[in-house]
């Protein structure tokens, strides 16, 4: 079992990373918060789960131990995998996510990708006696984006083909994607990638 991979970050996207381990490169699946934590470093640790099956064996990195904990409990609620986990812990922080769950706020939940109202509410029925109590809990507020005719200017390209690419390793359709990420880039034209693709996860459908 690997507990963690500590090495030199070879490659970045906001959904995926390559750490070299003596030589050896381990490919991660990672999350948005992950990817926001370890970029712009030369080396990283990140804790990993292993998911084995019989087509694939696929490696999911993390860049704190409380981020895996969290994605390994909301693993185990019926209807929500390892790809829609970590949807959920690319638009909300493991703080965010903690006090969602105990204050039992759906709505947040049902804005993501693949969550419908049953499994919202499966997720806070199974975790919230299992979410890590000294996090305490606060009022969350989800922050509303704006949509807009898409134009974008060259300099802004690397950033869309980034969170495009991203989004697209997350599940989304390219075209709407797209659509999206050019939408967000008008109203915020020097919005990180990080920034954009968590924008973006709350308004795709």
């Amino acid at each position: 079992m690997i507990e963690y991979v500590k090495g030199e970050i070879v490659e970045i996207t906001p959904a995926y990373a390559v750490i070299d381990v003596h030589g050896v490169g381990y490919g991660l699946n990672i999350s948005l918060n992950t990817f926001s934590a370890i970029q712009g470093k030369n080396e990283a640790r990140l804790w990993v789960y292993e998911a084995i099956r019989e087509d694939a064996y696929v490696l999911f990195g993390f860049g704190t131990k409380e981020e895996r904990d969290m994605f390994l409990l909301l693993i185990t609620v019926s209807g929500v995998g390892a790809n829609t986990a970590r949807v959920i812990l690319s638009e909300l922080t493991v703080a965010e996510l903690c006090n969602v769950i105990a204050t039992g706020n759906e709505r947040i939940l049902k804005g993501v990708k693949g969550i419908g109202l049953k499994t919202a509410q499966r997720i806070i029925v199974d975790l919230k006696d299992k979410i890590p109590q000294e996090l305490g809990v606060q009022e969350f507020r989800s922050t509303g984006t704006q949509t807009s005719v898409p134009q974008i200017n060259a300099a802004q390209k690397q950033v869309r083909d980034e969170a495009v690419g991203a989004l697209t390793m997350l599940g989304f359709s390219p075209a709407p994607t797209q659509k999206v990420v050019n939408a967000i880039l008008k109203e915020h034209p020097d919005a990180p990638v990080e920034q954009v693709v968590k924008m973006a996860l709350k308004q795709i459908k």
